[in-house]
């Protein structure tokens, strides 16, 4: 399909329908993914309770799908570089649906951890995949609208799940909502069936004739491939010790360790041109998922906890942000696509300023603490939606999904990090406040790195050549 900047239609009439059956699919994936992540968060109490655990353990069951994202996001990328994007979106959905089953038949933390370690292979895989499928079939000047209406489906999944906990655990308990979580695999058999393979990458496939092998670089030779794999299982096993709270003293040491291990396999992946590209990305989704994750993961916490909110009070308030997250990303695609991601997601983080400790100051007036918390999420978490289009421009189509999928995955350490850091700020002081520190200071952090566009600046210093991947086929 060609498209013309000449054609004066609207623009949703330039996608087509098979475009829109692309994104139908990749859109539903997204908000199941939402569903089945989110659910852990609204039934952490009800889990706590029952086997147990103090506050910090219990919000690294949150964090736990967040330790195996890395892989997933680097095996899932490779996948989908190699056999297509809709293979690699139908691994994803298998993996979380089967993950978040598993949940319900947990018998203590050690058993919900590991199911939660599922659950985050296969959320990494269905990111990448999906979010690389949908900016692959439609016009490369649509991909800021491709980019923030896909993440929106995420956002409907907390929704309906917030609606499905107030219905569904009073009555029968927490581990029926993780009972829902096989329902995803019915969709995943007809994202298989139903849905084409991305044009761009049978394109580049084609004029190839060649399968991309992303993660090569990391294989070169016997002792290279030796090391590397030892490497990459120490990152595991410390970030499974640390987030399992099985790290004693020796925490601090081990997140060193796990930090220069990623550092040095995106170093090798960067290569001589683009060594500094890898880091920096993966520094600035760290950021953004350090801002975003302490309220989508403690939220619901603090409202049962220091509100005393009821799971039908609860659910109305997560009404309010997960459709404001929505919103958000409905305009973070159309002001993406009219200044450029980096300067709509630095100017509508910072907005978002303004409404973070009026939200926690709000005590007994859930409507109003509604609207703010609905107008907070637009602002920062729906922001995110330019994430996969930030990120994505600056990898060729044949490593974009590995690019994206490892840069982006381990960045989302930060949502690891996030749960427990709040939770532990919030044994000095009130929850409510830690979430409002955190929130605040690290959005004004990430909104200065994507602002300044650190990640493309520091790309350009070292390769003066770099260019804006999602940009050069414009009008193909």
């Amino acid at each position: 399909m060609v498209d013309d900047d000449r054609d004066r239609r609207p623009w949703y009439r330039h996608v087509g329908r098979a475009r829109w059956k692309a994104f139908g699919g990749a859109w539903l994936g997204y908000l199941l993914d939402g569903f089945d992540f989110v659910l852990i968060t609204l039934v952490l109490t009800e889990v706590a309770e029952e086997f147990g655990l103090d506050p910090v353990k219990a919000a690294s069951l949150v964090s736990a799908a967040f330790v195996t994202r890395w892989l997933g996001g680097a095996v899932l990328g490779v996948i989908g570089d190699r056999y297509g994007r809709r293979t690699a979106m139908v691994i994803s959905i298998w993996l979380f649906s089967l993950g978040t089953l598993a949940c319900g038949f947990a018998w203590n933390y050690e058993s919900l951890f590991a199911a939660r370690l599922v659950i985050g292979l296969g959320m990494a895989g269905e990111y990448s995949a999906s979010a690389t499928y949908v900016m692959e079939s439609w016009p490369a000047r649509l991909r800021g609208r491709a980019s923030g209406f896909l993440v929106s489906g995420y956002s409907m999944g907390t929704v309906l799940a917030a609606e499905a906990y107030s219905v569904i655990v009073p009555e029968h308990g927490w581990r029926w909502m993780f009972y829902l979580g096989v329902l995803p695999v019915v969709v995943a058999l007809w994202v298989r069936r139903a849905l084409p393979e991305a044009e761009d990458w049978e394109e580049a496939v084609a004029e190839t004739a060649t399968r991309p092998s992303p993660f090569r670089p990391l294989f070169v030779g016997r002792c290279r491939a030796v090391v590397n794999t030892v490497l990459a299982a120490s990152a595991l096993t410390s970030l499974f010790v640390v987030f399992a709270g099985r790290s004693g003293g020796a925490t601090v040491v081990l997140s060193v360790l796990v930090g220069a291990i990623m550092t040095v396999f995106a170093v090798q992946l960067g290569g001589r041109s683009g060594r500094t590209l890898y880091p920096a990305l993966i520094v600035t989704v760290f950021v953004a998922f350090l801002y975003s994750w302490p309220i989508q993961a403690l939220l619901p916490t603090y409202l049962k906890t220091e509100l005393g909110y009821a799971p039908e009070q609860v659910a109305q308030v997560l009404y309010y942000a997960g459709f404001g997250t929505m919103a958000g990303c409905w305009l973070s695609g159309f002001t993406g696509d009219r200044f450029g991601p980096s300067r709509a997601y630095a100017w509508t983080l910072s907005a978002s300023l303004a409404f973070v400790f009026p939200v926690f100051a709000v005590q007994d007036d859930l409507p109003l603490l509604g609207v703010l918390l609905f107008v907070l999420q637009a602002l920062s978490f729906g922001v995110s939606g330019l994430l996969p289009r930030y990120v994505g421009g600056h990898f060729p189509t044949a490593q974009r999904a590995a690019g994206l999928g490892f840069t982006y995955n381990v960045g989302a350490l930060g949502g690891a990090v996030a749960p427990v850091l709040g939770a532990g700020l919030a044994q000095g002081m009130a929850l409510g406040t830690a979430l409002a520190v955190l929130t605040f200071g690290l959005s004004l952090a990430g909104a200065a790195l994507v602002g300044f566009d650190v990640p493309r600046r520091l790309h350009r210093w070292n390769e003066p050549e770099a260019v804006d991947y999602l940009e050069e086929r414009k009008n193909r």
